[in-house]
């Protein structure tokens, strides 16, 4: 769908913009933007790569071995096919701890893995698994104590206060993320 409304939309803009006599402004925009992109994934990068490294070494450590132990329990409500020693159990974890983190980069990869692992024990493989379901979900609503992505992108345009918003953050992803979960257990019942 988005596939057919964004050219749409571009489409109409630079017909606006030629009826109206605004193409250097579009012009001008289009290379600002352009520049101001690139910027941005620059100074993003030194962000991700620091926490993606030490993601990278915590998956070495036994601090990833500490911090499921803390998740197991949340881990045994959230995922009860999924059994406390699997290996889905500890990349389930370390996804989950790279989102509260607010590493969505580093939890990406990890997710996959994760998906790929509970998809190899799923017994339907044309449907997902009520574990599956709820991966995805805590995923998508995943709480973040520190919202690493936003304070850089905050830095980068020259806040004056990058981590104003952590509060506001803290009560938006817990409060999507108990919803969610709330939700997916609830519609795991009905089908």
């Amino acid at each position: 769908m988005l596939n057919i409304l964004w050219p749409i939309f571009i489409i109409i803009s630079f017909i606006y913009a030629f009826l109206c006599g605004r193409i250097p402004e579009v012009n001008n925009s289009i290379f600002e933007s352009t520049k101001q992109a690139v910027e941005l994934c620059i100074s993003l990068l030194g962000t991700m790569c620091l926490w993606n490294g030490i993601m990278q070494i915590a998956s070495k450590t036994s601090i990833v071995k500490h911090l499921t132990k803390i998740l197991n329990p949340i881990m045994k409500k959230l995922f009860p096919d999924i059994k406390k020693g699997d290996k889905v159990h500890e990349e389930i974890s370390m996804n989950v701890i790279a989102n509260i983190m607010g590493l969505g980069n580093a939890a990406t990869p990890l997710g996959l893995k994760a998906m790929k692992s509970m998809q190899k024990q799923n017994k339907q493989k044309d449907r997902l698994s009520n574990s599956m379901a709820m991966f995805i979900v805590l995923n998508t609503a995943s709480i973040q104590i520190i919202p690493t992505t936003v304070i850089a992108i905050r830095n980068s345009l020259g806040s004056s206060n990058e981590t104003a918003m952590i509060i506001p953050v803290w009560i938006a992803t817990i409060c999507a993320a108990c919803a969610a979960v709330f939700s997916s257990k609830i519609l795991s019942k009905k089908f």
